[in-house]
């Protein structure tokens, strides 16, 4: 039996309403989501992404498969939690900063702001980091979702300096700007430090510096967790 819901892409008819479609327009996602969201996690963390099912995370919650599906369209889209709502806030923080603002000055407070979590939500995003690097068909659906989160940075981008989103600068920029925020992503899981918008941060400066030697140095021998230097 698949863990998909057979109706629409990815288990859920196109135009559907309901509460993945609320998360898709950027509404605050409701705590049954939420309660899903942390019985499945611990379900994967102890016996495996591909062998926890569907029928299983609706049964530790206490609800029905069909009911699962109106909460999410599969259980890969469990561990990458609120991304769409993250995206919507992120093109919204972007769009929203005043022209005058250097562009990588923008994109830096953009991805710092919506990569804020709470001391509470810092385990489970180790969990989702922890799944989204280790499990193949989570490792494959990646390309997809870091695509699209390029595609809001390459929009602002091109919205700046002209041209279409698809060309080399936009493209440069947008990518560029997506192996940063997962270098912090995983320094910030190895170093096991509560600090996760402190290393965004520093990560951010030092994409906006061109990896000045100097200030890379610098850098490079802080200590983990710690401001960067000149921030």
């Amino acid at each position: 039996m698949t863990d998909a819901h057979p109706g629409g892409r990815d288990g859920i008819k196109a135009g559907g309403d309901g509460p993945a479609a609320d998360v898709a327009r950027g509404r605050r996602p409701s705590t049954t989501r939420e309660a899903i969201a942390r019985r499945a996690l611990d379900l994967f963390e102890r016996n495996g992404f591909d062998a926890t099912t569907v029928d299983e995370i609706a049964a530790a919650v206490g609800i029905s498969r069909r009911t699962f599906f109106r909460y999410y369209r599969s259980k890969r889209d469990v561990v990458w939690g609120e991304f769409d709502a993250e995206l919507v806030r992120l093109r919204a923080q972007l769009m929203g900063a005043p022209p005058e603002e250097p562009m990588m000055d923008v994109v830096r407070r953009a991805v710092v702001a919506t990569n804020r979590f709470g001391a509470g939500e810092l385990d489970e995003l180790r969990i989702r980091m922890s799944l989204i690097s280790t499990v193949p068909a989570l490792v494959a659906h990646s390309a997809v979702r870091y695509t699209e989160w390029c595609e809001v940075v390459a929009d602002f981008v091109a919205g700046r300096v002209g041209g279409s989103p698809d060309a080399l600068g936009p493209q440069t920029v947008a990518r560029a700007a997506l192996g940063t925020a997962m270098a912090a992503f995983a320094c910030w899981a190895q170093h096991d430090t509560d600090d996760l918008t402190g290393e965004v941060d520093a990560a951010f400066r030092l994409l906006a510096d061109g990896f000045d030697e100097d200030r890379l140095r610098l850098w490079v021998h802080r200590e983990p967790g710690s401001r960067s230097p000149g921030a």
